[in-house]
């Protein structure tokens, strides 16, 4: 009786997906929601207000130039989240498609696409990015099209190694018996079993993302001023950290909680 019981229990989350679930939420409607209540312009400077604390005025403080330091952190956060959201949706679903299409045909085909993934797989993922960013300087996608084509790897040989497990099973061994096509096979049978492995990826490629922005930012690649950043924010504020270490602060905390967020959602159920 107990153990019915117990099977009809529905699964509950992990705490730490809980956590970093609330977490992300939190930072995306700060980073969506403030310019709708704060209607401030991130590039506006104002010389008398430079390096000024928060008050009730200007919540945040304000940075070097005197630029209110919500406004640009909000701006920021929107920039990080669009880029890596489009990385990894770029990278995931050619990714799973191509790891499918692998498995699905074998021979030629299979070794055409796992020569292509080791070409990418052994340039530098760093030296692809500033190699992009050189041809298309000063430009946010120039970092969206190299983080993309370093992180479909990752789901290209996930996707090709579950599905090769999978198309050997009983169950679509059946399906193919029966008539059904691909489509149906890869919904039914393929799908639940890959979607999980794929989500966990795509938060730690999220993670990897914001980070890899951040970075490059940092050592001025890619984002230029006056784009509100979060790397190139605390570039520009580490002069300034024993007169404001509030403002310093600010950007870092951000990318602390974003990546922290991602990685608590990343995190494996518990058994």
């Amino acid at each position: 009786m107990s153990s019915a019981i117990t099977a009809s229990e529905p699964k509950r989350l992990p705490v730490g997906r809980i956590v970093g679930f609330t977490v992300l939420a939190l930072v995306v409607l700060f980073a969506f929601l403030t310019p709708l209540v704060w209607p401030v312009d991130p590039t506006k400077q104002s010389l008398r207000n430079v390096l000024a604390a928060p008050s009730w005025s200007e919540p945040l403080g304000y940075d070097h130039l005197g630029r209110s330091m919500l406004a640009r952190l909000a701006a920021a956060l929107r920039l990080s989240l669009g880029l890596a959201f489009l990385s990894v949706l770029t990278a995931a679903v050619p990714g799973a498609l191509l790891g499918i299409l692998a498995a699905w045909k074998g021979g030629i085909v299979d070794r055409a696409l796992s020569v292509l993934g080791d070409v990418f797989l052994a340039l530098p993922g760093l030296l692809l990015v500033l190699m992009l960013t050189a041809i298309a300087p000063d430009s946010p996608w120039a970092l969206y099209v190299g983080i993309s084509l370093v992180l479909w790897i990752e789901y290209f040989r996930l996707t090709r190694a579950t599905t090769r497990t999978l198309i050997t099973s009983p169950a679509v061994q059946a399906s193919r018996l029966l008539g059904f096509g691909p489509a149906y096979i890869i919904r039914r049978h393929l799908w639940p079993e890959i979607a999980p492995m794929i989500l966990t990826v795509a938060a730690f490629g999220a993670a990897t993302a914001i980070m890899a922005i951040a970075a490059l930012g940092f050592v001025s690649v890619g984002v230029r001023p006056p784009t509100p950043e979060l790397g190139l924010m605390m570039t520009e504020l580490l002069p300034y950290y024993e007169e404001a270490p509030h403002a310093l602060l600010q950007p870092i905390i951000a990318v602390f909680l974003l990546v922290l967020s991602l990685n608590l959602i990343a995190g494996r159920k518990a058994q």
